[in-house]
């Protein structure tokens, strides 16, 4: 008999349906499994035949059972196939009604003893059952408040192989209420006002947060850089319902935990050893990078330098495109990547360059070699460049600086300017950054002077024109002043060493 069950298959970080074929028939013993199956696919057969057993089902192996993954152009990788197959098995046998597995997805990996295990990507999954119109979803227990998340599609979690059996007659009912748990509290994030001085600095950050900019800080160890860089996502907006999904969604198919919907912007902060695979996303079979797990959030990278350049420069393409597509010989992946990015570093390797103390051990060439591990063309990419020197004692003793909340104040009412304009200053296509930036003369004659001075590239100039609307932007300016092009300009330079 044939029968045929509903599952999926996460291929970067979208999900394809994939239908389940069982058919058993008279015949030499044989268990054969079609469709690209990868090894923990194949495996599988151990895992069905121990649950059905230990579940009290007497299955009949001594026959001919094939069961093939469509489409069988689409590599199926994974445990979340064991739900969808045992039940065909059990369809093809007659235990459970064929015409019940139509229009449900079945997503789990199981046990031996048939209990139903978390899989990766389950939020993809169901919100490609959603797309396709599929009745509900069955996913395990501990993937149910992330399967929830998805409106117009009832989710059943379950504990076991029976409980899902028990449900091919109910599934066309909606859930208990208990089905959809709810997110966990997100976390407080770091406030601003521990940061004692470092005025600079922290204009650019909130010039950063405002206009969706890339900064680079620059000082000795210990100016407070990455304290800076961490209180970065409490004085972003918060994520939209859309961003939210769509940020889950990556992290699900990556394989991390979700316990229900993401609401906090991602700060990602990889090791200076990370490899351009784990930076950008790959593999044999593609996952998302440190670039796309940042999407819609940050990208921290402390000790720019000690960075490998061929990873560093492998940022380059996703800083402008807002995304990375991997080509493979079977398959070709573009994951999201619209992160800021926000780096660090010291002027030189022994850290005391310009220290008005003195005690630079590096000498001029090894400050020059130092900074010129990081290439132009990635500092061409980075808005804001700013120095942040150590603190005497009446900064670090003085008063607290200005909260986290009304810096996020001024952000959102720059980001809603900026939103009406139809994306972040950062964002914002070419064709209206002219109009959308609108030049007095004073500062026209400004910018032209610095692009004949200072050497700036086409993109640097945009760049600079960007930063410059940012500021207008948080003084609630229509028209962008010299005033404005004069601080814009100013954290374009003089961070890095001569």
């Amino acid at each position: 008999m044939l029968a045929t069950s509903l599952t999926a298959a996460v291929l970067g970080v979208d999900a394809h349906l994939v239908r389940v074929e069982t058919d058993t028939a008279p015949g030499f013993p044989k268990f054969t499994m079609v469709g690209l199956p990868d090894s923990a696919v194949k495996e599988s057969e151990a895992r069905i035949r121990a649950a059905l057993r230990n579940c009290g089902y007497d299955f009949k192996w001594d026959r001919r059972i094939i069961v093939s993954f469509a489409p069988a152009s689409l590599r199926k990788v994974g445990s979340s196939y064991d739900l969808a197959t045992a039940l065909g098995l059990l369809a093809a046998d007659g235990v459970v009604p064929r015409e019940r597995l139509d229009d449900v997805l079945w997503v789990g990996e199981l046990a031996l003893n048939g209990a139903v295990r978390a899989v990766p990507g389950v939020l993809p999954m169901v919100l490609a059952a959603k797309a396709h119109g599929l009745a509900a979803a069955v996913v395990p227990t501990a993937c149910g408040a992330e399967a929830s998340i998805v409106d117009g599609i009832h989710v059943y979690p379950v504990e076991s192989l029976l409980e899902a059996v028990a449900l091919t007659g109910s599934v066309d009912r909606p859930p208990p209420p208990a089905a959809r748990a709810a997110a966990p509290e997100p976390p407080a994030a770091p406030d601003l006002a521990d940061i004692r001085g470092q005025l600079l600095a922290r204009r650019a950050l909130e010039i950063a947060a405002a206009g969706g900019h890339n900064l680079l800080l620059v000082g000795p160890p210990g100016s407070g850089k990455t304290m800076l860089a961490r209180r970065l996502p409490g004085v972003l907006p918060p994520l939209t319902q859309n961003e939210a999904v769509e940020t889950t969604a990556i992290h699900s198919a990556w394989g991390g935990r979700v316990g229900g919907l993401i609401h906090t912007r991602p700060f990602r902060s990889p090791h200076h050893t990370a490899s351009d695979i784990a930076m950008v996303g790959g593999g044999s079979q593609p996952r998302p990078g440190e670039v796309s797990l940042a999407h819609n959030g940050v990208l921290f990278l402390d000790e720019l330098p000690e960075f490998r350049p061929h990873v560093l420069e492998a940022l380059r393409q996703p800083l402008e495109d807002r995304g990375v597509t991997i080509s493979r010989a079977r398959t070709v992946v573009r994951f999201p990547a619209r992160f800021q990015l926000v780096a660090a570093m010291n002027p030189c390797r022994c850290g005391r360059y310009g220290d008005p103390a003195g005690g630079c051990r590096c000498g001029p060439d090894g400050v020059h070699a130092y900074g010129a591990r990081i290439s132009g063309p990635l500092l061409d990419r980075i808005d804001l460049q700013v120095e942040v020197p150590l603190l005497r004692y009446h900064e670090i003793d003085g008063a607290p600086g200005e909260s986290s909340a009304a810096v996020a104040a001024r952000v959102r009412r720059a980001r809603e300017r900026q939103l009406a304009r139809g994306a972040p200053n950062a964002e914002i296509a070419p064709g209206l950054l002219r109009a959308a930036a609108a030049l007095d003369d004073d500062a026209r004659r400004l910018v032209a002077s610095a692009v004949d001075r200072l050497r700036l590239s086409g993109r640097g100039h945009d760049r600079l024109l960007r930063v410059a609307r940012t500021i207008a932007d948080l003084e609630g300016a229509a028209e962008v002043a010299v005033r404005h092009t004069a601080e814009a300009l100013q954290f374009r330079t003089g961070a890095l060493p001569p």
